[in-house]
């Protein structure tokens, strides 16, 4: 069904959402002026709006923020999780008010804006959510101008034009460009974030980074490992050579297929070299088409941080932050793969064990720590389980 027509720009307007399909929602610019296209999806989570900005694996997405009140704390330099953001740009409903918190150290609008990222408020985000439910996450164009100009045909063909999420390799795009050490820990209100320099005999971690969040390595650490973080596109050879006790799979943004043309070989030879490996999200999937499982797009994704994970196990529920727009289909599993956790959202899978290799993965964000720390025992289990006294 074509779009109705656009409706005329209200006065004042300074930012504009156009859908592929022509669709054109007004409202009012902050952060950064600009164009950017990219899939505008949604995320449920009522806090943490810098830190899911500044996800990785957020890159080439608009993000529909459906909590109505976000920038209200403003920003600061701990709340990110790497060094730049990748979001486009997000979408929200409120105006964005000075920021109401001790630990701000800028206003949320300016924080966009020094990163180059595009908001627009101003926005009926509960009708835009449904839509996305209804019909799966679009392709779009987020524009602001001060002086609200635009070109809304030249827009909506930018919008029609992008290719998609599906087929794009973005790991290796914004992965590290060379190997580093990591050694910070986690954040307490009393000390920020610790520095943990007496890890030197614990066992190695090498984490290939497909778009790595900060968090991730802090609790790494926090479980007692020293930590190596290499390259996508980093070889077997190349991590063999740092002498890995365990191998971990990022998280990171695109296509697990598109990914997994040069990650897959280069994991399959890690597993046959019998090195214990953990992953999450991406790394999940990239597991799972290690060992000849299958990827597929999903409706609408999951994105939020209030998504319910039952461990088959023993039954018990995690309550779990997640992100993802792909998912692994459970029968492609191959006999050798069990399933250890599944959404209860969706009965998606969640979570994967190899029964002949020491490798598991989940497809939640256990560091993400979504009011409860439920799932931060994967970090441990997987720590001592590498052999090695931490």
């Amino acid at each position: 069904m074509a779009a109705a027509p656009a409706p005329a720009q209200p006065r004042g307007a300074t930012a504009v959402l156009v859908l592929a399909d022509g669709s054109v929602i007004w409202g009012q610019g902050f952060g950064a002026e600009g164009v950017a296209v990219g899939e505008v999806c949604f995320n449920t989570a009522m806090t943490g709006y810098q830190e899911v900005i500044s996800d990785p694996s957020y890159a080439g997405q608009i993000i529909t923020f459906t909590f109505p009140h976000i920038g209200n704390v403003g920003a600061n330099q701990d709340d990110i999780e790497s060094p730049n953001p990748h979001a486009l740009g997000c979408v929200v409903r409120e105006p964005i008010t000075p920021a109401a918190s001790f630990r701000s150290t800028r206003n949320f609008d300016d924080w966009m804006r020094a990163w180059g990222r595009i908001g627009i408020s101003g926005v009926d985000t509960r009708a835009l959510t449904k839509r996305i439910r209804g019909s799966g996450a679009p392709n779009g164009v987020i524009a602001h101008n001060r002086v609200g100009n635009f070109d809304l045909r030249r827009l909506q063909a930018q919008a029609a034009g992008w290719p998609g999420l599906e087929g794009m390799d973005l790991a290796s795009v914004i992965s590290a460009t060379q190997n580093y050490g990591w050694d910070e820990g986690l954040w307490t209100l009393a000390g920020g974030y610790a520095l943990n320099h007496s890890n030197t005999n614990g066992p190695h971690v090498v984490a290939i980074d497909y778009g790595m969040k900060r968090n991730i390595l802090r609790n790494l650490v926090a479980a007692g490992a020293r930590v190596t973080v290499v390259p996508a596109l980093a070889t077997y050879e190349d991590i063999m050579a740092l002498k890995p006790d365990g191998i971990f799979l990022s998280n990171g943004p695109g296509d697990p297929a598109a990914t997994g043309s040069h990650a897959v070989p280069v994991i399959q030879k890690l597993l046959g070299a019998g090195t214990p490996m953990f992953g999450i999200c991406l790394g999940h999937q990239l597991l799972a088409l290690s060992v000849g499982a299958r990827t597929i797009k999903m409706h609408q994704g999951h994105r939020g941080a209030n998504h319910p994970v039952k461990r088959l196990d023993d039954g018990r529920v995690e309550i779990t932050s997640m992100n993802h727009g792909f998912t692994v289909d459970t029968d492609t599993l191959p006999p050798t793969a069990r399933a250890t956790h599944i959404s209860l959202f969706d009965g998606s899978l969640a979570g994967l064990e190899l029964t002949d290799k020491p490798a598991f993965s989940v497809q939640y964000h256990p560091e993400a720590s979504p009011g409860p720390q439920d799932s931060h025992y994967l970090f441990e289990k997987f720590v001592a389980g590498l052999g090695r006294a931490a």
